[in-house]
């Protein structure tokens, strides 16, 4: 049996100092890899030390081996490579307003990092099993592996001018990514991971970004198709080839508005609306979505749009130092109630507290305390609406 309203979080957390360093010193060839993992070991326990403290009923690594949430595949698919997002400056075709959309979204253009296909790919380790392998032998936890999503991998990596020397369509190479991703979920299965959370946070920037016929933030993509729903559509049809068939391990998908300032009129403002037809189709068991930051809208868009999956509620938000009051992340799930059975709400963050490496979002301090709300949250509504699932 399975506690109603299970804590989760959305995979990072923020990075000590001294790993940050190991991080830049593996960058630029001084260290080895695994005398990185090495010294990253260490972080990883740390991580694992606060969401146990904290009560959290299914845990991550905090992506602490991780750049950031994706371009951290460039160290295990041959064909990629690391580029700042500065470097992607001369490959806008209008310098001016890609520099002008950096400085307004507040976004550290030598800090972040994105993974480019430079040639045709080809896996030479598995993405992430190493850091489940790592996770699994240190807590007895329940445990969640984030990986970056195969439009996410598509729309970022896929450059004109450096990739379509390899890859003609960037459908193409999505088929490619999807194949690896594929293979990392069965293996994820298999070595016995609870939950593989595949982060897409593109798509509220399809929605609500600048032109697609410009280009996005991430780097995301700077061509695009001009059609916001044939995009969305494409997006769906890839995320599904990927995980079509695969059953045995909980399968959620993650959607954001940015998580790389704290500056919240620099990210992405809008609600789930239109993009709720497109998620329901998409096969996965649970949407890990953002409602603490009002950005994000209201539970209430599901009012037209019932569905039998589960819920990732986002109840805590990464991007401020207050800490959310119990009561209030207890009103929050009792509205998502009207929506969603008791026993498909999961609480956790909008979204990681490190997404990127080298701009985290918070301190490890505050996020202990903004989770220790949210576990004390699920206690009372547990106690309120039934301890177990029957």
């Amino acid at each position: 049996m399975e506690k109603l309203f299970p804590t989760t979080v959305v995979g990072s957390w923020p990075r000590p100092k001294w790993l940050l360093d190991a991080l830049k010193k593996k960058r630029e060839g001084k260290i080895s890899y695994k005398e990185f993992e090495n010294i990253a070991d260490d972080a990883v326990l740390i991580a694992i030390k606060y969401q146990e403290d904290a009560g959290i009923d299914i845990i991550s690594d905090g992506e602490q081996r991780r750049d950031n949430f994706y371009s951290f595949v460039a160290d295990k698919i041959e064909g990629v490579e690391l580029k700042t997002v500065a470097e992607f400056i001369d490959f806008a075709s209008d310098k001016f307003a890609f520099e002008e959309m950096l400085r307004r979204l507040d976004v550290p253009a030598f800090a972040i990092r994105s993974p480019v296909v430079t040639n045709y790919i080809r896996k030479k380790n598995y993405l992430a099993l190493n850091e489940a392998l790592f996770l699994k032998k240190h807590t007895r936890k329940k445990i969640k592996i984030a990986l970056p999503g195969p439009y996410l991998l598509t729309r970022s990596s896929w450059i004109p001018g450096i990739s379509d020397k390899y890859y003609k369509e960037k459908e193409d190479l999505a088929e490619e990514f999807a194949k690896i991703l594929r293979e990392e979920i069965i293996a994820l299965k298999e070595l016995g991971v609870d939950f593989v959370q595949l982060d897409e946070p593109v798509l509220m920037e399809v929605l609500y970004g600048p032109e697609l016929s410009t280009q996005t933030f991430m780097c995301a993509a700077l061509t695009a198709k001009e059609n916001p729903r044939d995009e969305l559509n494409f997006a769906v049809e890839i995320l599904n080839k990927t995980v079509q068939g695969i059953s045995g391990i909980k399968i959620g998908v993650h959607v954001c508005r940015g998580n790389w300032s704290k500056k919240e009129e620099a990210l992405l403002k809008g609600d789930y609306y239109p993009l709720l037809p497109f998620l329901l189709e998409m096969k996965v068991d649970q949407y890990v979505l953002e409602f603490a930051t009002q950005r994000a809208g209201d539970i209430d868009v599901f009012k037209d749009y019932p569905t039998n999956k589960e819920l990732g509620l986002g109840v805590v938000n990464p991007k401020t130092d207050e800490i959310e009051k119990i009561e209030e992340i207890v009103s929050k799930v009792e509205k998502a109630l009207r929506y969603f059975d008791a026993n498909r709400i999961y609480l956790n963050p909008d979204c990681g507290f490190g997404t990127f490496a080298e701009v985290p979002i918070t301190t490890p301090q505050i996020a202990f305390e903004k989770l220790k709300s949210m576990k004390s949250a699920a206690e009372i509504l547990r106690n309120k609406y039934g301890e177990k699932i029957k």
